[in-house]
């Protein structure tokens, strides 16, 4: 569903990825980790064609992103790290924003998309609030809804649970798990949170430094004894963010 070879990216002449590759398949969930400053948004750009890398190749669904970047966009639905909600617009109309533009809906239409990924994401009654009603978890949710508006193929996810304490972070990876199994979306998610992603993730990717450090399972990514990757773990499990760790 993902491929990504041979990916480069600098910013003024410093390197920031060098060299990447690897898939992700069908209906898989892969995490991208990393250190400070080691690449992870910069690929999460490079992905969904908002960021044309130097080198390298990335096709997603069976498109070129890096030559065919609107119509690969077509095939992906991104999640923002705060939503990304319109302020002065609300629930009804941040969801349709963009299929509204893609094509012209009758109202019936318009009101059965609306319900349908409102309920796709645990949420009824609240079309007519506006974001500053909302909680951070629920304005997780709607910038979920709009994504799924767009039928996307593939979901990438921009910290989903950055800032929400941690019942509602446990709520928001249920409902990734859950959107992955109902729908069969191909996910990508950038996070820090360590126990999210050991809830989540069918495979875990670690940039370090710019450079693709791990590419594995949990299980696999728990068992490593050296870098940057046994300092985060042993973090962890000193903080017992996760006590299977």
């Amino acid at each position: 569903m993902i491929s990504v070879a041979g990916v480069s990216h600098s910013f003024d002449a410093r390197p920031v990825l060098s060299d990447i590759s690897f898939e992700v398949g069908a209906g898989e969930i892969a995490v991208i980790m990393g250190s400070s400053g080691g690449g992870k948004t910069t690929l999460l750009k490079c992905l969904s064609g908002l960021l044309r890398p130097d080198k390298g190749t990335i096709t997603v669904a069976g498109v070129d992103v890096v030559r065919q970047p609107e119509e690969a966009r077509t095939k992906m639905g991104l999640v923002f790290q705060y939503a990304a909600l319109f302020d002065s617009l609300n629930v009804r109309d941040n969801i349709l924003f963009g299929v509204r533009r893609q094509r012209k809906l009758r109202p019936k239409e318009e009101a059965e998309i609306l319900e349908k990924h409102l309920t796709e994401v645990g949420l009824t009654g609240v079309e007519h609030l506006l974001p500053n009603e909302l909680s951070g978890g629920m304005r997780k949710r709607v910038g979920l809804a709009r994504a799924l508006c767009m039928e996307p193929e593939v979901l990438l996810y921009d910290e989903p649970t950055s800032g929400l304490d941690p019942i509602t972070a446990y709520s928001i990876d249920q409902l990734i798990v859950e959107t992955r199994d109902t729908l069969g979306l191909t996910s990508v998610v950038v996070s820090h949170d360590v126990s999210s992603v050991f809830r989540v993730a069918d495979r875990i990717l670690f940039l370090d430094k710019g450079i693709l450090a791990f590419n594995g399972s949990p299980d696999a990514f728990r068992e490593v004894r050296e870098g940057p990757i046994k300092e985060l773990v042993e973090k962890a499990r000193a903080e017992m963010l996760d006590p299977a760790l």
